[in-house]
């Protein structure tokens, strides 16, 4: 199984190799540096014997050595199969419990309420029990909470409207593992099963049932898939639960439930999971489901998106997943949930487009916070914090966390942005950077009654607080994460490859492309090409901000290149040069086809002059 190689930063211990191309200060100010012991020669005699086995150039055994994978991990890797490393969902504690709880609603046709939260997975978890639990016969009633007005988690209002309606089992997903001050007076008016993924270290809720594979107790192993992927597998348990029972006949067939991984793929790229093992399983066999585009709502939306290749990890993670958050930042909150559920073509193209319509907008407000937001962390850089923490009057809380991502981006710093409420409160969300777990801080600055709520992953989270004891929580965070001080303002760029603009070819590109899906714990090959020349630019794009590049190779073999928010990019002016220097680009090397032609295109991450 491939592990996330950690960023080699200056104050790690052991010698420095050299840096990539000589280039110790890029024109991002980063050093270039290779991913894991690429100059020790067991790495290349691993990358040889790959290369062989699998009938692969060298440059991609070598990525593979370079990710750890043995010979023997290989097949796995390259093809992963949930036929193989599907689990049985038994082994995730209350999994049984809930499982039948859930074929005795569909048994004796009750009424299921179905409470997710306001992001992409809440979204998808809720869109598949509602899937399956209506093709199985059930009635299903959804709510996603507003971000504005209800907040995150179970509300009893929300609950007992769902109960009113004739919902006699509850179903919170993404949610509900730290809110057993909400659901324990709710146990008797509907039983209740939490089906979630958030680390939690308060007493559990005297419920029917809560799965979650952080919680203390459970044995699983599976504490890195999300609410989408624990739905898929509740519901695997549910129907051979019903299966037992002898609930299936050749007239009430058992549901297809491979039909829904679409919908965990897009969850697991969007909530940010390491795509290794069991999600990287989900994620490859998902997004073939996807290609199909048999959900109406998601193929409108793909549509809207301009997605019109198969889509793969970063289209979920860059398309469609702003999209369906969009609606649960800054508009209506059960908007994403609604398309995904859709069957209506009509209808969900409209949806579509007024969740692009709000996306665009969301990144409007985002526009008009971050400047500000990066003067102000900026400064408490320069003052020594460690941890950033902002907050302001007329921020919008929808689109903080998104605020919180570009400042740990831009410093290299757990980032926490909050927006001042009208009652003097502060609702936020924080990012952090790998090794530093900043969920487990908010847990127990909630716990020391710093915070009226909190909670989260080891990379992101959220909280609430009252505006006075701002400060004392912003001590308190530096205080628990003091390592925070000692980071480098910027990581080392890890490169695994270096070629010539002749030899970033188009075969290249695809034999790398087997390695997808990328994403967390599963990084995409960053690639240098050496010494290339530009030959052209242009701004190209419905606002000019993308830069299209034309390298011209030593043997006149020609490469377009493309540089994403040229606007506000350090790299732009160095690209756009009219004495074109020799340049070292860094990017990601991609196989596009177009009107039967493959290509290969050059995505720029990084220049240093040669």
């Amino acid at each position: 199984m491939p592990t996330a190689t950690r960023p080699t930063a200056p104050h790690d211990a052991g010698p420095q190799l050299p840096a990539v191309l000589g280039v110790e200060h890029s024109v991002s100010g980063r050093r270039w540096a290779w991913r894991g012991n690429a100059e020790d020669p067991a790495t290349e005699r691993m990358a040889g014997a790959l290369a062989q086995q699998l009938g692969l150039p060298h440059t991609v055994g070598r990525l593979l050595a370079l990710r750890g994978i043995t010979p023997e991990q290989a097949a796995h890797y390259l093809e992963p199969r949930l036929q193989s490393l599907l689990p049985d969902p038994s082994c995730l504690t209350d999994m049984d419990k809930a499982a039948a709880r859930i074929a005795t609603a569909v048994q004796q046709g009750e009424t299921i309420g179905v409470f997710g939260d306001y992001d992409v997975d809440g979204a998808c978890a809720s869109a598949i029990l509602a899937a399956v639990l209506e093709e199985l016969g059930c009635r299903v009633l959804t709510h996603i909470p507003d971000r504005m007005t209800e907040g995150y988690g179970p509300n009893q209002p929300a609950l007992q409207a769902l109960v009113a309606q004739g919902a006699s089992l509850l179903i919170c997903v993404d949610c509900g593992t730290a809110s057993a001050d909400v659901l324990n007076p709710l146990a008797g008016q509907a039983d209740i099963i939490v089906l979630d993924h958030h680390k939690s270290e308060d007493a559990l809720p005297a419920i029917h049932a809560t799965v979650n594979p952080n919680r203390p107790d459970c044995p699983s192993g599976l504490g890195s898939i999300c609410a989408a992927a624990l739905a898929f597998l509740a519901m695997v348990a549910t129907r051979r639960s019903l299966r037992d029972a002898g609930w299936f006949t050749p007239d009430r067939p058992p549901p297809d439930l491979m039909r829904q991984l679409d919908l965990v793929a897009l969850a697991t790229v969007c909530d940010v999971m390491p795509l290794h093992g069991l999600n990287r399983a989900f994620v490859a066999q998902g997004l073939k489901v996807m290609a199909r585009r048999d959900r109406t709502g998601l193929a409108a939306l793909m549509e809207i998106a301009s997605v019109t290749k198969a889509p793969d990890a970063f289209s979920c993670g860059f398309a469609l997943g702003p999209r369906i958050n969009a609606g649960g930042r800054i508009a209506e909150a059960a908007l994403g949930l609604n398309l995904l559920r859709c069957t209506d073509r009509t209808v969900a193209r409209q949806m579509a487009e007024r969740l692009d319509a709000v996306n665009r907008r969301r990144q409007d407000v985002e526009a008009t916070i971050l400047d500000l937001a990066m003067e102000q962390a900026a400064a408490q850089k320069e003052a020594g914090r460690g941890v950033i923490l902002l907050a302001g009057r007329d921020w919008h809380p929808g689109v903080v966390g998104i605020v919180a991502g570009r400042i740990k981006e831009r410093f290299n710093r757990p980032a926490l942005v909050g927006a001042e409420q009208e009652d003097g409160s502060i609702k936020g969300s924080g990012r952090s950077v790998p090794g530093l777990d900043l969920g487990t801080v908010i847990i127990a600055a909630r716990q020391a009654g710093m915070l009226k709520t909190g909670g989260g992953h080891a990379m992101a989270a959220g909280f609430s607080l009252e505006a006075e004891r701002l400060e004392e929580f912003h001590s308190f965070l530096d205080t628990r994460l003091p390592q925070a001080t000692d980071l480098p303002d910027t990581v080392d760029l890890l490169l695994d490859a270096v070629v010539s603009v002749s030899g970033a070819s188009a075969e290249l590109a695809q034999q790398m492309g087997a390695m997808a899906p990328f994403g967390a714990g599963n990084p995409e090959p960053m690639v240098a090409l050496s010494h290339a020349t530009i030959i052209r630019t242009d701004r190209i794009g419905r606002d000019g901000n993308t830069l299209r590049v034309l390298l011209r190779a030593d043997n006149g073999a020609r490469l377009k290149a493309l540089l994403f928010r040229a606007e506000d990019s350090p790299l732009t002016p160095v690209l756009e040069d009219s004495t074109r220097p020799p340049l070292h680009l860094a990017g990601y090397l991609r196989a596009e086809s177009w009107n039967g032609r493959m290509d290969a295109t050059f995505f720029i991450q990084d220049i240093a002059r040669a």
